[in-house]
């Protein structure tokens, strides 16, 4: 099993639940419609990778920063940024077939954290995601369709959470093409302060 740092523990999630088209312009950017209820899907424990590859089974991945929840005690405790890889040209095939998502969604490796920190009291939190020093992606929670609280309500409401699953509350707009030999670096951010930050170097 696959686990997940937050402070100087090892967390093994069960399960990951992703959020879809949570961020307007996003869905904009890849001509969807915004859903008249909330889009969710699974990625499994074994998608969680602390390797970020360009490719997959000979796949193009792209890339998708989001906060990311870790639920405990019944509530969110602590919080990173994460990266929902995806098969975009697989995804696209399958959308057009009414067909669910998880070949492109769910493989091994379809998942990196940062490290986890404990989720400030308040404060607006956000994502800065750079690649080879230039942002491409920037979000936060204001400018989310669902909140992380409605987020996890709905989500409760048909479906069991055990302590250490993660919650991935969708992606901004910016997404693209994991380009190789490139450095990732994701951010943390509570109202405009850097709470942390990750670099991952992309893998063939």
């Amino acid at each position: 099993m696959k686990s997940v740092r937050f402070g100087s523990a090892e967390i093994t999630p069960n399960k990951i639940v992703c959020v879809g088209r949570n961020y307007v312009a996003h869905i904009h950017e890849l001509g969807n419609e915004i859903p008249e209820e909330m889009v969710l899907f699974l990625k499994p424990n074994s998608a969680i990778s602390d390797q970020l590859l360009a490719t997959h089974n000979e796949d193009a991945l792209h890339y998708e920063a989001e906060l990311s929840y870790l639920y405990q005690g019944g509530k969110f405790t602590a919080v990173a940024v994460g990266l929902d890889l995806t098969k975009r040209d697989v995804q696209s095939k399958l959308k057009a077939k009414s067909l669910p998502w998880e070949r492109s969604k769910a493989f091994n490796g379809s998942a990196l954290f940062t490290d986890f920190v404990p989720l400030p009291e308040q404060g607006e939190l956000g994502l800065c995601l750079s690649i080879n020093n230039e942002c491409v992606q920037q979000g936060g929670t204001s400018l989310m369709i669902y909140s992380p609280e409605v987020i996890l309500s709905e989500v409760l409401s048909f479906m069991a959470l055990e302590d250490g699953d993660i919650i991935m509350t969708g992606t901004p707009a910016g997404v693209g093409k994991v380009p190789t030999d490139a450095v990732f670096e994701a951010s943390l951010i509570c109202d405009e302060q850097r709470l942390l930050s990750q670099q991952w170097l992309v893998g063939a």
